[in-house]
């Protein structure tokens, strides 16, 4: 319904910790906002690989969350049009330049019978320099 939106375009960086990867501003995909334990899945694929889950986190609010912790956590809340902050490691540190970023977001809300989400895709200037420190 929103996947347009998934994908903030202005949202892309690199790592600010210094490690390989990157981080892309992302919105849910559905008019109400849920509880993070209802969000099933946050899948990348960044210029055709799909970047394995256990390296890659959801940060809502300033706290990193990873998506083994996300069915546990009934306290936080990703509200509709909230920028949450999907990281994820790299091999190697990402280069400067455009990337393919696709995001597909799974949902688990209770009305529905069948998981809701949406998925986006993207290209995305990644600046020289961006998340380096100043």
């Amino acid at each position: 319904m929103f996947d347009k939106y998934i994908i903030c375009e202005d949202g892309f960086r690199a790592r600010r910790d210094g490690r390989p990867g990157g981080e892309l501003d992302v919105r849910m995909p559905y008019y109400r906002g849920l509880f993070l334990s209802m969000v099933e899945a946050v899948d990348l694929v960044l210029d055709d690989r799909a970047v394995p889950r256990e390296h890659t986190t959801l940060i809502v609010h300033g706290t990193t969350y990873t998506f083994d912790e996300m069915p546990h956590v009934t306290d936080d809340r990703w509200e509709m049009g909230e920028r949450a902050v999907l990281a994820f490691e790299t091999d190697e540190p990402l280069t400067p330049g455009e990337h393919d970023v696709a995001v597909s977001i799974r949902l688990r809300i209770s009305y529905m019978p069948v998981p809701g989400g949406g998925h986006s895709r993207k290209r995305l200037p990644l600046a020289p320099g961006a998340g380096e420190a100043a």
